[in-house]
């Protein structure tokens, strides 16, 4: 129409440049479109036009152009008056280039060029893109061509905030430029070139742009083809890649456009290759174009549900992979036929997913392909296995146990990684292999990787079979691994990843390309107290490694090549001694102490050294060794000692360093050898060091009293000699006795030095360094003899008069005496040493420290002895009274890490003063968990003094004062136990540690018990919650703990395999430990004690209260929740106790356990209390009575809880067993059964029946006549049962209730046992797997004994091997295993992703321009118009049903709709790819009227009386529907402007559709006919 009225008016008017100028005046909406309509028109015409009449209309063209569109477009839409507006004058501008040709072209460039430079704003930039795009069609000049495309590619490089530009770009101008034939290259070359391309994201959205210049649907022409040019394949690539979801599809788009184009034009062609020799990125042939199609269609699928990030759609596509590399295949070549970088692809997205679940699919799918398939070797799954891959496997949560794996199993991905990497290694060339394997270890030391990763890691690299690969290069980077596992605090795992990372070492390394001072340096990363470590079966096989390449390793630069005849690690062993022992001339006295790094080094080398040496002696047969070698190894060490004592000029460097190195050696212990003399070569290095002992002794003497330490640098060699004295005492008593004299006498002396200097007082004001050293050292020095002696009882030296005035001095002292600060300026002048106030104040608190070492020696010998007391200058109270208030003082001045002697020392004192100071007493425990409680985040010194703590709070003297007094020390200790326990929800381990103690000294005391107060079993009664929570305690551990604790459990099975296993002290700090620490105790009560019976009676009434008030708190509970797992652990802890039980205590308390049976119990709970039941008849029968009263209670109560007590009766024969008269408890149960075998509960009548099988074959074995009568009722019944058909449930229910485990293999006699309570049952029960406490900890927790003769630890076997099935639940999940075995799904859910006609429109609104250029729209012509809805749900949904069926528009009335998030959730992510236009309810008039002049049909969806009905109506193709709101439809003022209101059906009797829901149904039915008019048409 509005064409004929163009042409009509044309045709009238006789100058038709004077209408244009008359047009363009004023010009509003309606004359800019009117205006850009007539351009139109004559733009076609001007051809056909006089040469004069043409020439005035370009002149009037070029006025209309330069002075009112381009003036418009550079004020915005907001001075143009109207969006509409805008677009007309576009449309116009365009015309006007049209009309006036290269002329008009470039001078609006330049214009538009200039505008850019000089910036301006958004606005002026987007007015200066709409004339380039106007222009750049009709340029010829290459220098203006070349300078637009700069410009393009320049706003499309923008980073920030020039995403609103790039998309202008990419939606006006670049197609524009695309369309130039001259422009295009150049814009292709700064898209793709080497220099300065773009970004993916912004290079895709360009391309996407020019997407009909590069690939063309027509057939192939003489341009540019994409297809041809590696970096645009990469640039796909890449983009199917990215994290922003919006460059995958845009990625997508050009891959489906590719392909598309290729099938249709069935040309051949292929892609240069991009270096190396592997296939073309992408090739096309017609011979196999339905092979090619087949691979792309496939891949295509994989990657659209990718997009998806739900499991349970993604799942069944992942087949397909398997059929995607079989078609990447070459099957006679072994080759690639499509590059491997496409498959790459494909797991990088599943890597990068946010979905976990997806990542390890992913994972295990691309390890488990390598294993299976053999891959031909690609370098870009080399980078792609040490890039993505192992970035991916970095996350600690992958390495789950799968559902059916027990405790203890390796995960899934552990294996699957160990035989990948071994599979992997062995398809790669061997040149290849070192470079692969150096960066895959680098790999590791890249980032910050957590314990499990690292582990399973190194696992994988020590499972990779021996080949010589790494050289110098690659043993520094493990020992750069080594230095990543020790930031995490898992001690086990860590010395598990130390012991693999020095297998591999051994498997991998080239031993010609690397020295022995290389690896040593590497083995002394490894830590040994959790890793390296002799006597363990990775030292061994690192001595045979060494043994075995002894000759074959790199030649030092500093070897000594002497003797040849010697190995060269005996060699490299005697060089490394005589250097480290070697000291520079100028280095005499005042230098440091040297780092104690070179001592190990040499002392791990000399043991290395010898265990080889010992091994080739074994090996060639010899019975006496020599120990040339070894000998040899110490001399030079054993020279420097024994001149020690005589030679007072030995520099103290080399002193420092000889004594280094003997400390080292004296603290090495056999592991194996409990006598050192079985370990041959440790008892030859004792026995030489033995011979030096009183030179060195007379050494440390001197340097100790007779004023050589001075600096505050000399006290760490006063901890170096302190070191040693117990290592020569221990020495001199495993080698030779005859030296102790000499230990005595040096003892001797060095007390009564020590006192001396102690006892001199300044003579000075201010003291000098010197003299406050000397104090510090003497402090010390007795500190280290009173540790001596309290540990080495076997010394005697109890009886030396030096240890008589020790006690004397330390008795008498003042406590916390500090040391005032020196004064040093004489000291800091000769060393450069400047002793600061924190220094000196750390100096200080170790000196305190060390008087109340000394001060806890004293008071544990006086409590030892009988005599000593008089010792003191004040009665026993009153000096008690003042140490503890010593004591107090002590604990807030001393750093929290030197407290430990404090605690031990108040361990002695409070019992004292209990009675009568018990204030000073409560002031001491709760100063003493202050300290605890502070220290609950540090790992090192927390254990040690939380031991010392509970020593102390829970001595078994301080418990049974306080409990005796019931005063506030007895209610302090309580609240001490109860924020124990609360402490230890957070901390694992500390409730371990006092119950443990507890334990041990209530069941095994060690103090003379001399009266009653003393009893230490008394306490466990006055303090039985310890007990009490500990039966029930253990925490819900989160995902990423229990994660943890599986890991440990899995290292902790390999056993002595892995060294950690051995060497690593086991803390017990599982919460498994505190239950099996207090079953064990429980275990071990004799039930003919009074005390242990009262305990135990009492423990067992409190368990019942815990019960019911879990019961109360909750009536229903889920399973495995808290409340669940608390009444699991009591019934399991009541079945412990049971046997032990008498009959008058039972009687009184098997009424509560009946009434337990009644409560809502999960089924774990239910076994334990019917077991309970069943062995309390068994054992006393007589109860039967109080048994039958369960079955009168009221319907009610019966209703949830009769099938325990029918499950009671399935094991009558149990219960009948100790009994003579049967008969009568046959009668009653038969009368009791019966009853409930006609209920209408289905489940209750299965129990029922259970019971009345079990019942009525006892009564035909006693052949019992009463119930002849009854007979073939019964049997009929049980017959009906067994021959059940039909096609419900009922029969497989009583299959599955008679094999159930409880009725078919369970014996509650036979299987009463530790196993079967804590492990067996609980697995069978389905409940929790920590819940599972195998009978392999009960072992490992050797704190406390089972007792000799306990029986009840194993199930039986039968029961033990059988498997989860509880029959109400069986049918869960039972086809889930069918359908995940399926090889590959016949179909699978496909999101349908149009991408054909989808190159972005020039027309559409500019606000809309980013969608326009993002893979975009069908040519759909429908209108959506939603302004009258108001809520966001039903906007969401409309928003995303008009973009899956491709509308051209959606109207809604406010666009701030769309930041609502009930619309985002609703849409998702739909107004993204869809045009949102905003027209408020009151501009919806002229809105309409607009749209009728641009030949739309106004459809109102609404039921009037002349409406159609949907079945029927015939949608023109240019539709715009109107919906209504939600409660008032369309208002009466907009219904006559409606063409034709169209009605749906409806059949029932609500008389109104959702408004979503209507439009939806109109918006399928127009799209429907839309489809099958293009079909007839084609």
């Amino acid at each position: 129409m509005e064409v004929v009225l163009a042409d009509t008016l044309l045709s009238r008017c006789g100058d038709r440049a004077a209408l244009l100028r008359a047009l363009s005046a004023p010009l509003s909406a309606e004359r800019a479109e009117a205006l850009r309509l007539l351009l139109q028109r004559l733009a076609a015409a001007v051809p056909a036009a006089a040469a004069g009449e043409a020439e005035a209309l370009r002149r009037a063209a070029w006025e209309v152009a330069l002075e009112r569109c381009r003036p418009l477009l550079r004020g915005g839409e907001g001075a143009a008056g109207s969006a509409e507006r805008a677009r007309a004058v576009r449309g116009a501008l365009r015309h006007c280039v049209q009309l006036c040709g290269p002329p008009l072209a470039a001078r609006l460039a330049r214009d538009a060029l200039a505008e850019l430079a000089a910036g301006g704003g958004a606005g002026a930039e987007e007015a200066a893109v709409e004339a380039l795009a106007a222009a750049v069609p009709r340029l010829e000049e290459p220098e203006l061509l070349s300078r637009c495309a700069a410009a393009a590619l320049a706003l499309v490089r923008e980073e920030g905030e020039g995403e609103a530009a790039a998309a202008l770009v990419a939606g006006r101008l670049l197609p524009a430029l695309g369309a130039n034939g001259a422009a295009l290259p150049r814009v292709w070359e700064g898209l793709l070139g080497a220099g300065g391309a773009p970004r993916a994201g912004r290079a895709l959205l360009a391309l996407s742009a020019l997407a009909d210049a590069l690939l063309p649907r027509g057939p192939a022409g003489p341009g540019l083809d994409a297809r041809l040019c590696p970096r645009f394949w990469r640039l796909v690539q890449e983009g199917l890649t990215e994290r922003d979801g919006l460059c995958r599809k845009r990625a997508r788009y050009l891959l489906k456009r590719a392909l598309d184009l290729s099938v249709g034009q069935r040309a051949e062609l292929r892609c240069p290759q991009d270096g190396g020799h592997e296939p073309s990125l992408f090739w096309w042939s017609a011979e196999k174009t339905e092979q090619l199609l087949q691979f792309w269609e496939t891949y295509i699928l994989i990657m659209e549900t990718l997009e998806g990030n739900q499991i349970h759609v993604i799942k069944p596509v992942l087949p397909k992979l398997n059929s995607l590399y079989e078609l990447a295949l070459s099957g006679d070549k072994g080759c690639w036929l499509f590059h491997p970088s496409w498959h790459v692809c494909i797991y990088r997205r599943m890597f990068e997913s946010e979905n976990k679940t997806l990542t390890k699919e992913g994972i295990l799918h691309f390890l488990e392909l390598y294993e299976t398939k053999h891959l031909p070797n690609s370098l870009g799954f080399s980078e792609f296995v040490i890039g993505p891959l192992m970035d991916a496997l970095s996350e600690s949560s992958l390495y789950n146990r799968t559902p059916g794996q027990s405790i203890g199993d390796c995960p899934p991905l552990g294996m699957r990684l160990q035989k990948f990497l071994a599979t992997y290694l062995t398809l790669l060339p061997e040149e290849e292999k070192g470079s692969f394997l150096l960066k895959f270890i680098q790999k590791m030391t890249s980032r910050h990787w957590c314990a499990v990763p690292i582990l399973f890691l190194s696992m994988a690299l020590a499972s990779i079979p021996a080949c010589k690969v790494l050289g110098a290069e690659g043993l520094h980077a493990l020992r750069d691994v080594l230095q990543c596992t020790m930031i995490t605090h898992q001690i086990l795992l860590r010395g598990a990843a130390q012991c693999y990372l020095l297998q591999t070492t051994m498997h991998l390394t080239d031993v010609e390309k690397v020295s022995f001072p290389e690896v040593s340096s590497f083995l002394l990363s490894l830590r040994p107290e959790e890793s390296l470590r002799r006597d363990t079966l990775l030292w061994t096989e690192l001595c045979s490694w060494l043994q075995v390449n002894d000759r074959c390793f790199r030649k030092s630069v500093t070897s000594d090549l002497e003797r040849q005849e010697a190995s060269s690690l005996c060699q490299y062993v005697r060089s490394l001694v005589g250097e480290y022992l070697k000291t520079p001339a100028s280095e005499r006295e005042n230098c440091f102490m040297p780092d104690w790094f070179e001592a190990k080094l040499v002392s791990t080398m000399i043991l290395l050294a010898a265990d080889v040496e010992q091994m080739k002696n074994k090996y060639s047969g010899k019975s006496n060794i020599e120990w040339i070698e070894l000998e040899a190894f110490l001399n030079p060490l054993l020279d420097v000692l024994m001149r020690l004592g005589s030679n007072a000029y030995i520099p103290t460097l080399k002193t420092d360093k000889s004594l280094q190195l003997l400390l080292k050696l004296l603290q090495t212990r056999s592991l194996k050898c409990s006598n050192t003399q079985d370990d041959e070569v440790l008892f030859f290095i004792w026995k030489s060091l033995v011979t030096p002992v009183e030179s060195i002794l007379e050494f440390v003497l001197r340097r100790l009293t007779a004023n050589e330490l001075s600096t505050v640098g000399d006290l760490d060699r006063c901890d170096l000699y302190l070191a040693l004295i117990p290592e020569m005492v221990n020495l001199c008593l495993k080698v030779n006795w005859k030296k102790m004299p000499a230990i005595k006498n040096f003892l001797s002396s060095l007390v009564n030095a020590s006192i001396r200097n102690l006892q001199e007082r300044n003579s000075e004001k201010e003291p000098k360094v010197k003299e406050q050293i000397r104090k510090v050292a003497s402090m010390a020095s007795l500190a280290a003899v009173c540790e001596i002696m309290a540990g080495k009882l076997e010394v005697h030296l109890e009886p030396l008069p030096s240890v008589d005035a020790l006690k004397k001095f330390i008795s008498f002292s003042q406590f916390n005496e500090v040391l005032k600060k020196p004064f040093y300026t004489e000291e800091k002048n000769s060393l450069g040493e400047e002793t600061t106030s924190p220094g000196w104040g750390k100096i200080v608190a170790r000196y305190v420290r060390d008087q109340w070492i000394c001060l806890r020696f004293v008071l544990n010998s006086f409590a030892t002895s009988a005599q000593g007391y008089e010792v003191m200058s004040l009665s026993t109270v009153e000096r008690s009274k003042e140490i503890l208030q010593s004591a107090l003082e002590a604990l807030s001045i001393l750093p929290s890490d030197q407290v430990l002697p404090v605690f031990d020392c108040m361990k002695f004192l409070v019992p004292k003063l209990l009675d009568s100071s018990e204030g000073l007493c409560i002031e001491a425990f709760d100063l003493a968990w202050k300290i605890i409680s502070s220290l609950s985040n540090t790992q090192l010194i927390f254990w040690a003094n939380l031991k010392a703590f509970v020593q102390f709070i829970f001595d078994t003297e301080v418990l049974a004062v306080a409990a005796s007094a019931k005063g506030q020390a007895y209610t302090k200790i309580k609240e001490i136990i109860f924020k124990l326990i609360d402490l230890s929800t957070t901390k694992t381990g500390v409730f371990n540690v006092v119950l443990s103690h507890c334990c041990q000294s209530w069941i095994f005391p060690t103090v003379d018990e001399r009266s009653a107060l003393t009893n230490a079993f008394l306490n466990a009664g006055n303090y039985s919650e310890l007990t009490t929570e500990a039966c029930v305690f253990g925490t819900v551990f989160r995902r990423d703990q229990r994660h943890i604790q599986d890991v440990h459990a899995f290292i902790e099975d390999i056993g002595e395999k892995c060294a950690a296993n051995v060497v690593t002290e086991s803390p017990n700090r599982d919460d498994h430990y505190v239950r099996i620490c207090a079953v064990k105790f429980l275990c071990l009560l004799d039930g003919s004690n009074i005390l242990h019976k009262m305990f135990m009676e009492d423990i067992f009434i409190k368990l019942l209260d815990k019960d019911e008030q879990v019961s109360r708190s909750r009536t229903r509970y889920y399973a495995n929740s808290l409340q669940h797992r608390i009444k699991n652990r009591v019934w399991q802890t009541l079945l412990v106790l049971l046997p032990k039980l008498d009959q008058n205590f039972l009687c009184g308390t098997l009424d509560r356990v009946f009434l337990a049976g009644f409560s809502n119990n999960q089924a774990s709970v239910k076994y334990f209390i019917e077991w309970i039941v069943i062995l309390s008849l068994h054992k006393y029968p007589q109860f039967l009575d109080k048994f039958w009263d369960c079955f009168c209670y009221d319907e009610e109560n019966l209703k949830k809880s009769i099938c325990t007590f029918l499950s009671v009766l399935a094991h009558f024969d149990i219960i009948l067993q100790n009994t003579s008269e049967k008969k009568p408890a046959l009668k009653k149960a038969l009368v009791v059964v019966l009853q409930w075998c006609f209920s209408h509960n289905f489940s209750v009548r299965l129990y029922a029946l259970v019971a009345l099988k079990k019942i009525w074959g006892m009564c035909r074995m006693l052949h019992v006549e009463e119930f002849d009568a009854l007979t073939p009722v019964i049997e009929s019944s049980l017959q009906q049962v067994e021959n059940m058909h039909g096609t419900g449930n009922a029969r497989r229910n009583w299959q599955r209730i008679q094999d159930h485990f409880f009725f078919a293999i369970f014996h509650p006699v036979e299987d009463y046992s530790l196993e079967t309570i804590f492990y067996t049952l609980p697995r069978l029960s389905e409940l929790a797997e920590d819940e599972w406490i195998s009978l392999s900890k009960f072992d490992r927790f050797t704190d406390i004994p089972l007792p000799a003769a306990f029986q009840w630890c194993q199930s039986r076997a039968e029961l033990r091997d059988l498997k989860p099935s509880d029959w109400s639940q069986q049918d869960m999940g039972s086809h889930s295993a069918e359908a995940d075995s399926q090889p590959e799904w016949t179909d699978v859910q496909k999101k349908i992703i149009p991408w054909k006609n989808s190159t972005p429109s020039l027309d559409l609104e500019t606000a809309f321009q980013d969608r326009a250029a993002k893979l975009g729209k069908s040519n759909s012509r429908l209108i959506v118009v939603a302004s009258l809805i108001d809520k966001p749900t039903n906007l969401g949904g409309l928003c995303r049903t008009s973009e899956i069926f491709g509308a051209s528009a959606l109207v809604v009335g406010s666009l701030h709709y769309i930041q609502d998030k009930q619309f985002q959730h609703l849409s998702v992510s739909a107004e993204q790819w869809l045009p949102l236009v905003e027209v408020k309810p009151s501009q919806l008039v002229d809105y309409l009227q607009q749209k009728k002049t641009e030949g739309y049909t106004i459809i109102g969806v609404e039921q009037t009386a002349k409406s159609f009905d949907l079945t029927e109506y015939c949608f023109p193709e240019k539709s715009l529907l109107l919906l209504g709101n939600e409660h008032e439809g369309i208002p009466a003022n907009l219904i006559h402007h409606l063409d034709v209101c169209v009605e749906i059906p409806q059949q029932g009797i609500i008389r109104s559709l959702n408004v979503h829901v209507s439009g939806a149904l109109l918006i399928w039915e127009y799209t429907r006919q839309q489809v099958i008019k293009q079909k007839q048409q084609q």
